[in-house]
C-alpha cells in the first residue's frame, strides 16, 4: 500500500482480534518506522511503553472507560516522552552532523528549552502526536488498523506504568487486526473552511 493509499483508508478501528499476534519482527519493524519521526532539535523524546503483560493491559482497560482495544489490539502503545530530555546528554542528538554544526545546535538546545517548562511540554506532545500518526500510517502500509486514544486516566495510567516524575503521557495507539470495519465517516469538513489563505 502506497502513503496516499494509508492516508486514506487509515481510520479508528474499535474491534479487534484479540487471538491475532504480530510478530517480534513486525513488532519492531512498526517501532523502528515511529523513531524515524521528526522532533524539534532531533532529540527524540518520545518514549514507546509496549505493554504486553496481560494483567497489565487489564489494569489499564479498567481506567480507560472498558474500551475493548486496549486489551483486544495485538499491540498496545503508550506514548510518552521525557520532558527533560534537551539536558540528558544532548551532544549525542548531534554525533554524527559536523562538528561546526554539533557546536551550533547543542547549545541552541539549552537556550529554547532551558526554564521553560510549557515550551518542554508543548513540544513533546507535538512530537508524540507526530510518532502516532507515523505509527498509524505504517500500521496501515503493513496491513493492521489501528486506534488513537486519550480516554483514560492519565494518573492511573502514569502510577500503572512507573511513569518517571520528568516523564508525560500523551496518547495510546492501540494497533491490530480489525474484526469490524470503522463506521462511516461522521462528516468531513468542506475544504474552504479548513484552508485559509494568507490571514484568517
Amino acid at each position: 500500500m502506497n502513503t496516499l493509499e494509508a492516508i486514506e483508508s487509515r481510520r479508528a478501528v474499535k474491534n479487534y482480534d484479540p487471538e491475532h499476534r504480530m510478530s517480534e519482527e513486525e513488532i519492531t519493524r512498526l517501532l523502528s518506522l515511529g523513531m524515524l519521526s521528526p522532533t524539534a532539535f532531533n532529540i527524540q523524546h518520545w518514549r514507546f511503553v509496549v505493554v504486553d503483560d496481560p494483567a497489565l493491559r487489564q489494569q489499564i482497560r479498567e481506567v480507560a472507560w472498558n474500551q475493548a482495544q486496549v486489551t483486544d489490539a495485538s499491540l498496545l502503545v503508550v506514548l510518552c516522552a521525557d520532558l527533560k530530555a534537551w539536558e540528558k546528554a544532548p551532544a549525542r542528538y548531534w554525533r554524527n552532523a559536523p562538528p561546526e554544526v554539533r557546536d551550533f545546535m547543542v547549545p541552541a538546545i539549552d537556550a529554547y528549552y532551558r526554564d521553560k517548562p510549557q515550551v518542554q511540554r508543548d513540544e513533546v506532545m507535538r512530537s508524540c502526536g507526530i510518532a502516532a500518526q507515523t505509527l498509524m500510517l505504517a500500521a496501515r502500509s503493513m496491513g493492521y488498523d489501528s486506534c488513537p486514544m486519550d480516554g483514560f486516566d492519565f494518573d492511573a495510567v502514569a502510577r500503572l506504568i512507573h511513569l518517571p516524575d520528568d516523564h508525560a503521557i500523551a496518547m495510546f495507539v492501540a494497533i491490530g487486526k480489525a474484526t469490524a470495519e470503522a463506521r462511516p465517516r461522521g462528516g468531513q469538513l468542506d475544504y474552504a473552511e479548513v484552508v485559509v489563505k494568507n490571514r484568517f
